[in-house]
């Protein structure tokens, strides 16, 4: 599997968004976090995790993107295919790129769009960005939805990316009978689970959660604590992992020592539902639509929250599947499918698959679990 991509991939994005930038007036389009800037660069580094620089790129409306960067990001900004970098050394208390972005967005001109929709965030100082804006004399808005909408289908090489990252997930999977036991506490199963996704390839694992307890668990987003595993428990792994900045997120259950009856019945009802979203998930269909298939089977109401969302870059990115969300699925768009089931007050089961929307059936990228619940 090849990391980055082609030169190629990076130019069809910035022509489709150039293409509607047009459609909207745009003169520019401003970017300032992580996955924007990668989308249409390939940048990536975790140095992201540092809070105390901002970075930028520039769309233009004809022409190839401009990088604004703190000069530590340089070099590696260099071996992507942008060649306009322009550097500052940062940081600088006293003007922190302000100048030389006030100055590249007046050389290229406005009106100026920014990301402005639901998920999307600045990633500078908001006084900066005030600063920015005077500057620069330009008009600023939002970028209509640009970005967002790109970014929601993904070409085949983001796909197989992700495929493979499911894949890499799928094999860790596989040797949880080797690190979780009755005895073993949850806190040492998720350090363990963590080292087999690295083990078997993941580049690093920004998510893991989960659960235990013999009537489900109490939430899907706890931490570990140290509680050992006890016979008649069913264990929850979720993960989301990454292999050249590209997410899987699914999950997998298994029961402790041995299974009963009600647990079982859980956990088909959570495959039938699944399999009831994938039918679901076609060309044309809506979120609300692959929700409502799910719901059906499992009793979910609008306040039971989502059953999925968009994956890629992100861990969670774009769509929701929930009562409300009218998205339209398109060919590309990459899901989770993760419906819920209540087996007592406050303790629930759930279960999540990756799939991406084609033409006709969406195609599965986890391998999908089969029914009966798996026994450690």
């Amino acid at each position: 599997m090849r990391r980055g991509f082609a030169v190629g991939e990076y130019r069809t994005r910035l022509r489709a968004a150039q293409a509607d930038m047009a459609q909207a007036g745009l003169g520019a389009i401003l970017l300032t976090t992580e996955p924007e800037i990668r989308y249409f660069t390939g940048f990536l580094t975790r140095f992201w995790e540092s809070p105390s620089r901002p970075w930028f790129l520039v769309l233009p409306a004809a022409g190839d993107p401009v990088a604004v960067i703190p000069s530590i990001g340089a070099a590696l900004m260099a071996r992507s295919w942008v060649r306009d970098i322009r550097t500052w050394a940062a940081p600088d208390p006293d003007d922190d790129g302000v100048s030389l972005l006030a100055d590249t967005l007046r050389e290229i001109g406005g009106p100026v769009g920014v990301p402005s929709g639901p998920e999307s965030h600045l990633r500078m100082p908001l006084a900066e960005f005030e600063r920015v804006k005077r500057a620069s004399g330009l008009a600023f808005r939002d970028d209509a939805g640009i970005v967002a909408d790109l970014r929601a289908v993904k070409s085949e090489a983001e796909i197989a990316k992700i495929a493979h990252i499911c894949g890499i997930a799928g094999r860790a999977f596989d040797r949880v009978t080797e690190i979780a036991q009755p005895g073993v506490p949850l806190s040492a199963v998720f350090r363990d689970f963590h080292r087999l996704l690295l083990e078997k390839g993941a580049d690093w694992v920004p998510y893991i959660a989960g659960g235990a307890g013999p009537l489900g668990y109490a939430d899907v987003i706890s931490p570990a604590d140290d509680t050992p595993l006890a016979a008649g428990d069913i264990l929850m792994l979720d993960t989301g992992a990454v292999w050249d900045g590209y997410f899987c997120d699914y999950d997998r259950n298994f029961a402790i020592g041995r299974v009963t009856a009600e647990q079982t019945a859980a956990h088909a009802q959570l495959i039938e539902a699944t399999a009831a979203g994938e039918e679901a998930a076609r060309t044309g269909a809506t979120a609300r639509d692959v929700w409502q298939a799910m719901a059906r089977i499992t009793g979910s109401d609008e306040t039971s929250g989502r059953l999925g969302h968009g994956l890629g870059m992100q861990l969670t990115e774009g769509l929701s599947l929930t009562a409300k969300d009218h998205t339209i699925l398109k060919p590309g768009m990459v899901i989770t499918l993760e419906p819920g089931v209540e087996l007592a007050p406050g303790r629930l089961m759930v279960h999540e698959e990756n799939i991406v929307i084609r033409e006709g059936r969406a195609q599965r990228l986890s391998r999908f679990a089969t029914a009966p619940l798996p026994v450690i």
